[in-house]
């Protein structure tokens, strides 16, 4: 068992950690096969970076123009902004009513913030075509080799597609202000007990179950979630070989620090982290490729659940074509959540904020239920992004 499951004793939430590596220890996941997807054609730097004469002739057709005013509004509904009340005051001739003066703060680039208050961060205005804040995502998360690892891999494909709807008209009950957009989120990129071949720790889902995820997502008119979990290696070198499916509009990803290893630890012996660096540098790669192939924002999915995992905060920066998620992964009681959650993603704003759910974990004792939506939104600032295990 890893070390920090002894953090619960202190209030920390569970992340979805050991479990993965006792399935795919050894060669339960593929025998004595590896499976590798072939290198890409072109090199890191050349995929990431546009020249700049092809930056000159490009004149981007977004999708959608964005509507900044709906945007705002949906943004400080997220933190239950209430508008500052009349003051009255008296003199000797009559009573007054003075208004305090307005304490949101505008920008013509980036969006609405309040004064002194941390949500919502200030971060750029996104391209037309923006999922987030004007849906809700209801992500289903998992791995078809595994039953222990979500429920993608735990029930078959109709009736996952079936309790994704039932989940997703659950939310839009109790927010029904907000659609949900169902999401099928699947690791695609499995940190390992095993070093591999490369020493990496790590290894790479088959195309075609990459290809079944999605057309699951496009069954229920979603979209789709690439999870990595980059092991000993690192998200600079694995990104590259999954780049075709984020030219796809509905193709979104997961970054997760718990197993990103700089220690040069194995895998589930202690909790690994990214920093700022590499989560901008994803933002910047996913960037290019909104721009060069003039699709939706991307949504960038962060796993959290300890301090350690995501470092320096506030030097991570959004862009118009990457809209940023910070995802509280952590399982237990809802009280022991929500506390996490108040710790961990409350005062360390990026941009929108993530809740996960546990159908098992949640429910060992000493918890007692899982949280309603109702429960969730009662979180500050709302979640935006629900995923269930």
């Amino acid at each position: 068992m890893s070390h920090w499951l002894s953090g619960v004793g202190i209030g920390l939430a569970i992340g979805t950690s050991f479990v993965a590596l006792v399935y795919f220890a050894g060669t339960v996941l593929f025998g004595t096969q590896e499976y590798h997807r072939p290198a890409p054609a072109t090199s890191l730097q050349a995929t990431a970076t546009t020249s700049l004469a092809t930056q000159a002739t490009l004149t981007p057709a977004w999708p959608a123009t964005l509507d900044q005013v709906t945007y705002d509004q949906l943004l400080l509904d997220l933190v239950d902004y209430v508008p500052p009340q009349p003051v009255a005051t008296t003199s000797t001739s009559s009573l007054l009513v003075a208004t305090d003066e307005s304490s949101l703060r505008y920008s013509s680039s980036t969006n609405v913030t309040v004064a002194g208050q941390v949500w919502p961060p200030a971060a750029p205005y996104p391209h037309g075509g923006a999922i987030l804040p004007f849906e809700r995502i209801v992500a289903y998360y998992g791995n078809f080799y595994s039953t222990r690892m979500g429920i993608l891999g735990e029930y078959p494909r109709a009736e996952v597609l079936a309790r994704l709807a039932s989940t997703s008209a659950a939310w839009e009950a109790a927010d029904p202000d907000t659609p949900v957009r169902p999401a099928i989120h699947y690791i695609a990129m499995v940190a390992q007990a095993e070093a591999g071949s490369d020493g990496m720790y790590r290894n790479v889902m088959p195309d075609e179950h990459i290809e079944r995820a999605y057309s699951m997502a496009k069954e229920i008119d979603g979209i789709m979630f690439l999870d990595l979990q980059v092991g000993l290696s690192t998200i600079e070198r694995e990104l590259p070989q999954f780049r075709e499916y984020f030219t796809r509009p509905e193709v979104h990803l997961g970054i997760d620090p718990e197993f990103s290893m700089k220690t040069g630890d194995k895998p589930g012996t202690v909790i690994g982290s990214f920093n700022a660096a590499d989560i901008n540098f994803t933002i910047d790669w996913l960037s290019e490729i909104v721009r060069e192939h003039q699709l939706p924002p991307k949504v960038l999915i962060l796993h959290r659940f300890t301090q350690n995992m995501v470092q320096g905060y506030g030097e991570i920066q959004p862009t118009p074509e990457v809209q940023v998620v910070m995802h509280m992964d952590g399982w237990g009681s809802t009280e022991l959540k929500t506390s996490t959650y108040r710790r961990v993603v409350e005062p360390e704003p990026v941009q929108f904020a993530g809740l996960k759910i546990f159908y098992k974990n949640d429910l060992k004792a000493p918890s007692t239920g899982i949280f309603t939506p109702a429960e969730a939104l009662q979180l500050h600032p709302e979640p935006v992004y629900i995923q269930y295990q």
